[in-house]
């Protein structure tokens, strides 16, 4: 570990909530000037073929219902949240084979034309192979998410039915070397988790050298096998985000749903620690409530896009500005 980084873990071991939040905030302030970045998030397909112990979307959860969207319906919301000013989207689904190599291209192609080309496209439909996210790279897609969880490989393993960790990131280094610019992330507060686990988790985002980093708090799911788990408290995501924030001062973190679903204002304090995004979900509403990763989901029954206004308040409430831009990576701006 550099002195740079043990300084960092230091000051984040030792300092109270409200120092380690102040330093992030002076931090993502330097590489961000205050301005929050709008990700339009469409939920198009709650199908997987993952067991994942902790999400709702899980295959043996039979009370859910299933939906796919239809390519029009996708179009017409990718339409309505690019009129209204959203010039990036997060494509997100299960894991669900239904949607093949060339199913996704032509989806793909479509959602590029229907904006121009000029909003970023992002997915996040797990774990495929190489040859697809090259397809889905030439086809327009733009970026991709897949969170890790956690950095404990049996802890890993437990959570995703025996799915490995390596395998995970063998996934993250494929996206790399195909060019994408890459998300991944963690929950926070899963079981038998430590701090050790948690620091170790925000080490491998720096690691990895994401563009964008997902961080949440773990949220037992009724109708999973971790139903009867401690909800953590939510000062255990705020101070990590601000630990990750001081690891990568350039990446994009979103103040997450699942922060403001456990507090009334759980995303305004991530912006506070360092957050940048906020991402309003523009699912039709009426397959959102069945997207349960998990219970207690904010917004399920609010026009995302009209929320779009509520949600630059929310941003100013804590001194931010809203960026209407694509929010690309700072990083590969550096780069080129």
């Amino acid at each position: 570990m550099n002195d740079d980084i043990k300084s960092i873990i230091d000051f984040y071991r030792s300092s109270p909530l409200e120092k380690l939040t102040e330093k992030a905030e002076e931090v993502s302030y330097e590489n961000h000037r205050g301005r929050v970045l709008l990700r339009g998030l469409l939920e198009f397909s709650n199908f997987c073929i993952r067991d994942c112990l902790y999400c709702g979307l899980r295959r043996s959860n039979l009370n859910i219902n299933r939906y796919r969207l239809s390519d029009d319906l996708i179009i017409e919301t990718i339409r309505k949240g690019y009129q209204a000013g959203l010039l990036t989207f997060v494509l997100q689904s299960g894991e669900d084979r239904y949607y093949s190599t060339d199913v996704m291209i032509r989806l793909i192609e479509k959602i590029k034309n229907a904006t121009g080309g000029e909003a970023a496209l992002t997915l996040s439909c797990g774990i495929r192979k190489k040859d697809d996210y090259k397809s889905f790279k030439k086809a327009g897609a733009d970026r991709y998410l897949l969170r890790f969880e956690t950095s404990e490989p049996a802890l890993h393993a437990y959570l995703r039915s025996g799915f490995t960790l390596e395998s995970r990131l063998a996934a993250i280094y494929d996206l790399k070397d195909t060019g994408y610019e890459v998300g991944s992330g963690y929950m926070v507060g899963l079981p038998d988790e430590t701090e050790e686990t948690r620091i170790k988790n925000a080490l491998f985002c720096r690691e990895l050298e994401l563009d964008m980093v997902g961080i949440g708090p773990f949220i037992p799911h009724p109708d999973t096998p971790l139903k009867d788990k401690a909800l953590r408290s939510l000062e255990l995501t705020i101070r990590a985000v601000a630990l990750v924030r001081l690891l990568l001062p350039k990446a994009h973190i979103p103040a997450t749903t699942a922060a403001g679903s456990i507090d009334s204002e759980g995303r305004e304090k991530l912006l506070s620690a360092g957050a940048n995004v906020l991402m309003p979900n523009i699912t039709p509403l009426p397959y959102r409530k069945d997207y349960t990763l998990y219970p207690g989901k904010i917004c399920l029954g609010e026009d995302g896009i009209k929320c779009i206004g509520c949600i630059e308040l929310r941003a100013r409430s804590r001194g931010k500005s809203i960026l209407k831009d694509r929010g690309d990576s700072l990083y590969r701006a550096k780069e080129a």
